[in-house]
């Protein structure tokens, strides 16, 4: 099992003083996170793309590039890439330069996104937020096969032969979709063959099974090789030297944010009952102490009939650098070695 962390660059208030970190200040700190996760061994570090003020991502490839500069064997990604709001031509010219600086280390995870920001910020109509995904990533595909192109859909202008540069360093960047709870996108990613990466933000793990079902048996239907059919799972989780410490530590930036959203979206306020089962035995949060961290990611693997890669969304708790970095240095020298020796073991 590959093991990661996945950041938003969030800007969050400290939980005592109330006060935010400068956006430079927080941008200088996640690129020491990177460095503190190559060193530390763990296998992807990854950066979501959003455009609202408490995040400072909405250029993710420019961070990842950055990180590439100051890292030399973790693999680099988005978490998620909003295809749909973007141009494929330029994303992949992004990422295929991203791929020369890392040497062969880039990947990229695309999806439609979680937040509806990016589709008027970019003139685009979010009525049509699901064809534009379907039509965007058919030409990102095509545009990993060949380097002149000639192609045709609704919403951009048709390409008639055009090179497309400069071509990555990989033979093919690896592409995952990035999902959350549509059974209609497991469906479409088993039907294209392509790795699955699923959002997990609550809730339990058993509860997405027939969804993963649901994606392996399109894959079948398609006559995709099995072994293609990666499942990877990107979930809440934040390690600390005991339970308490890490629930504690996690719990006021959480709370923060998704009180933020919630007003939103017209949901409930959150409460700590439902943060404390979230990250209990049987919630999808990843929180505690390396052996409880490690038991709860080889019961999501289990839960989920096998999964290839889980990451760590840390970047909602509201904590200074050094513990963000401690807790890193923990899933790569305890978790990590745990969960991997079980795993050979079965």
């Amino acid at each position: 099992m590959e093991i990661g962390i996945d950041s938003f660059a969030a800007v969050l208030p400290d939980p005592v003083t109330g006060k935010l970190r400068s956006a430079t200040d927080r941008m200088a700190d996640l690129l020491e996170e990177v460095e503190v996760a190559d060193r530390i061994g763990l296998d992807v570090f990854g950066i979501g793309e959003h455009h609202r003020a408490e995040f400072l991502d909405s250029a993710p490839t420019i961070i990842l590039a950055a990180a590439a500069a100051r890292t030399s064997q973790i693999r680099l990604t988005s978490a998620v890439t909003v295809l749909s709001a973007a141009d494929p031509v330029r994303v992949f010219q992004e990422f295929a330069t991203l791929d020369l600086i890392a040497k062969g280390r880039a990947e990229i995870v695309v999806g439609r996104g979680s937040f509806g920001e990016a589709y008027p910020l970019f003139g685009l109509d979010t009525r049509a937020y699901d064809d534009l995904f379907a039509e965007k990533l058919d030409l990102f595909l095509k545009l990993g096969e060949t380097t002149n192109i000639t192609w045709e859909g609704r919403f951009r202008p048709a390409l008639t032969g055009q090179g497309v540069f400069p071509r990555p360093h990989q033979p093919r960047l690896p592409l995952w979709i990035g999902v959350g709870g549509t059974p209609q996108s497991f469906a479409r990613a088993g039907a294209l063959g392509l790795p699955l990466m699923v959002a997990i933000i609550g809730g339990s793990f058993e509860r997405f099974r027939p969804l993963v079902d649901f994606y392996r048996e399109a894959g079948a239907r398609a006559g995709h090789d099995p072994e293609k059919l990666k499942v990877g799972v990107h979930a809440m989780g934040f390690v600390g030297e005991t339970d308490a410490a890490a629930v504690d530590a996690f719990f006021p930036g959480w709370a923060h944010l998704m009180a933020k959203i919630g007003r939103e979206r017209g949901w409930s306020p959150p409460t700590r009952r439902q943060f404390d089962d979230m990250a209990g035995p049987d919630g999808a949060f990843l929180v505690g102490k390396p052996a409880t961290v490690a038991a709860k990611m080889l019961h999501a693997s289990e839960a989920l009939g096998g999964v290839t890669r889980i990451t760590f969304q840390m970047s909602t708790a509201s904590l200074e650098t050094a513990a963000m970095k401690r807790s890193i240095e923990l899933l790569g020298s305890e978790v990590a070695p745990i969960v991997r020796a079980a795993l050979a073991n079965s």
